[in-house]
């Protein structure tokens, strides 16, 4: 399994943690997370598996926990 896609943390505006941003507890896929409105503040960027991606765009902790396959 090849780390082949970039993911970013997800962030949200939170005016109540001082006018910043504040992880949202998801990393994803640039795409679908701008699509759900979040912003890459801080640009985590980081690279994962494609096959850890889910139908949304982000990576699903279930996926990961799962044996990679071999070729």
């Amino acid at each position: 399994m090849a780390n082949d896609t970039a993911v970013y943390d997800a962030m949200r505006f939170d005016v109540r943690a001082g006018d910043q941003h504040v992880w949202t507890g998801r990393a994803g896929i640039r795409e679908a997370i701008g699509r759900d409105g979040h912003s890459l503040e801080g640009m985590s960027l980081r690279y994962c598996p494609h096959e850890w991606i889910d139908d949304s765009g982000y990576v699903d902790l279930e996926l990961t926990r799962r044996p990679p396959r071999r070729p």
